[in-house]
């Protein structure tokens, strides 16, 4: 495209210098031509007044002389010899003042037909003014007009109108090449992009610079690019988090084969479930490697925090009392509104719970506590507390994809509950609970509040803000 706008760019161009530059050469040309003839025409005037004066030899070449053609010796006067009555004398020669250059055919027709002429001689041009003389004849003033006086300054015009044309077409073409490089090179990055990101490399965008159309052009791939990239993420977050939901219903299955027996389809069973549960930490764990590192979308859904945490503490305590566990519930006595999602939060809260049931022995107590300081509080802060054995390393359980290592670790429990915490602006810290074991406290900023202690109970929780995507288990 480039190298065609330049192509019809030259060629208008030397179009428009041809058609403009011709006409105008051959105009200065003729321009040089006309005064040069009629600087002769004023040197051969100058001579009338003495051929209608006198017609002697003597006075005519005085009168030759003292003009500038004749001090060159470029005028010649013939004169033809005249008879005291006015006719013209037998026998006696005509006058002729200065060099002649023309033919004397050539003289003798201009003095016949008594009108101006050139005639083309060596080295030049002669012009023959016919000029009446007395007794009725007529004289003939030839100026010598050499050739270097009709082409003066052409040579040095046709050279300016060559010079001003090819600027013109340089200048064309540069400008061309310009427009041409400004409209390539932004289609060009936008075909280069769209290779790339369908080569797969989601991060790849367009400078959004260019003619209009190219612009709008790069605006909507960028746009279609985000879409893509929020597309891929919103289903890896989504295969994700449905996987690890599994994980509830799955540990509830895993905790009642328990009861089934030693025959042959109880083992059965649980090897079936084992298996599942294989299964279903293979999808965590492919869909958390394929999760593209993206800010997580705007919250604009709200939820109450304390319907969600009694609604999955009805489901969990029963499982509790199976195992012998005392769960206590504190803080959802009245309505607490939370800028999250309800499937969000209850997924958050079954990853927290989930945990408590995998990473602790049986019998084992727990705790959960809402904290909301009312209307005009900026954070609600909910508490998952148990009298488990803790966790020796809190700032490895924080990092996204480290678990306990044991069955069913797949790295993204508290990376739900993270990245449920962020969306709001808050975060998720891990200590050392009232009950002796692991306290995991979740902050969810409800405005912009400054982040920081902003209530909770527990001794020596680890000051340590999470910038990294972990799970405890």
């Amino acid at each position: 495209m480039r190298w065609a706008l330049v192509k019809v760019c030259l060629a208008v161009t030397v179009m428009v210098v041809v058609a403009f530059a011709i006409p105008l050469a051959l105009v200065v040309k003729e321009t040089a031509r006309d005064r040069a003839f009629a600087n002769a025409e004023r040197q051969a005037s100058s001579i009338g007044p003495a051929l209608a004066i006198t017609t002697d030899r003597r006075e005519l070449q005085r009168a030759v002389a003292i003009t500038q053609a004749g001090a060159h010796g470029r005028i010649a006067v013939h004169v033809p010899a005249i008879s005291g009555e006015g006719r013209r004398g037998k026998g006696r020669d005509d006058v002729r003042v200065g060099r002649s250059r023309a033919p004397a055919e050539r003289l003798a027709t201009a003095q016949r037909r008594g009108r101006a002429s050139t005639v083309h001689v060596p080295g030049g041009f002669a012009l023959l003014r016919p000029t009446a003389v007395a007794g009725g004849e007529v004289a003939v003033v030839e100026i010598f007009v050499p050739d270097e006086e009709v082409t003066n300054g052409v040579a040095t015009s046709w050279g300016v109108l060559a010079a001003v044309g090819v600027a013109l077409i340089v200048g064309s073409v540069a400008v061309a090449d310009r427009l041409g490089t400004r409209m390539v090179r932004p289609a060009e990055r936008l075909s280069a992009a769209a290779h790339a990101l369908g080569e797969g490399k989601l991060g790849v965008r367009v400078p959004e610079e260019g003619p209009t159309e190219l612009r709008s052009a790069a605006t909507a791939f960028n746009s279609m690019a985000d879409h893509v990239v929020q597309l891929l993420a919103n289903e890896r977050e989504l295969a994700a988090d449905l996987s690890h939901r599994l994980r509830t219903p799955l540990t509830v299955l895993r905790l009642n084969t328990a009861s089934l027996g030693d025959d042959d389809a109880a083992d059965q069973t649980r090897k079936a479930v084992a298996q599942l549960e294989g299964e279903v930490d293979t999808i965590i764990r492919t869909a958390r490697e394929q999760r593209a590192q993206s800010p997580g979308a705007e919250v604009t859904t709200v939820s109450d925090a304390a319907e969600v945490i009694r609604e999955r503490m009805r489901f969990w305590s029963a499982l509790a009392e199976d195992e012998g566990r005392e769960a206590r519930v504190a803080g959802v006595e009245r309505p607490v509104r939370v800028p999250v999602a309800r499937a969000e939060l209850a997924a958050a809260v079954d990853a927290m719970l989930g945990n408590v049931f995998r990473h602790t022995p049986e019998g084992t107590a727990f705790s959960v506590d809402l904290h909301s300081g009312g209307p005009a509080s900026k954070a609600v802060i909910v508490l998952v507390s148990d009298a488990g054995p803790g966790i020796g390393d809190p700032d490895t359980a924080l990092r996204r994809g480290h678990g306990d290592g044991g069955p069913g670790s797949t790295g993204l429990g508290l990376d739900i509950v993270r990245r449920v915490a962020e969306s709001t602006g808050g975060d998720v810290r891990l200590g050392r609970s009232v009950l002796g074991g692991t306290e995991v406290r979740v902050w969810l900023a409800l405005q912009d509040a400054p982040r920081g202690r902003a209530g909770g109970h527990g001794a020596g929780q680890v000051k340590h803000r999470v910038r990294r995507r972990g799970k405890r288990g």
